[in-house]
């Protein structure tokens, strides 16, 4: 009888969770996540909930933080939106995003920009 201890694989340990896996027996294959949905008349919208597979640092102030964080509890605790610090960075985005190309250099991003 072998004394070697039997280890899971990377494969095991990191394997997609079940509600991502595909109905193929003995396969731990992932399916791919859903296209989000396109928003109505072209508009861009934020990611939402869905696992991110690009990560960006952005270095901001103490005050900025607070004032996040601030619109985090006011989400919670007035609109009982629980939405965590990045999904709020993540909708500001979508929405300073969709306004630049919606007005381009009338927008509010190359106004502040410039300023």
């Amino acid at each position: 009888m072998s004394r070697r201890v039997s280890m899971p694989a990377a494969d095991d340990l990191f394997r997609p969770t079940a509600a991502s896996l595909q109905a193929v027996p003995n396969v731990g294959s992932a399916a791919p996540a859903p296209a989000p949905e396109p928003a109505p008349q072209g508009r861009k919208t934020s990611s939402g909930r869905v696992r991110h597979d690009e990560k960006m640092t952005v270095y901001i102030t103490s005050d900025e933080l607070m004032d996040i964080e601030h619109a985090r509890l006011v989400l919670r605790r007035e609109h009982g939106i629980a939405a965590d610090r990045g999904r709020v960075v993540r909708e500001a985005v979508a929405l300073v995003l969709a306004e630049f190309e919606a007005h381009g250099e009338d927008s509010a991003l190359v106004r502040r920009l410039t300023r």
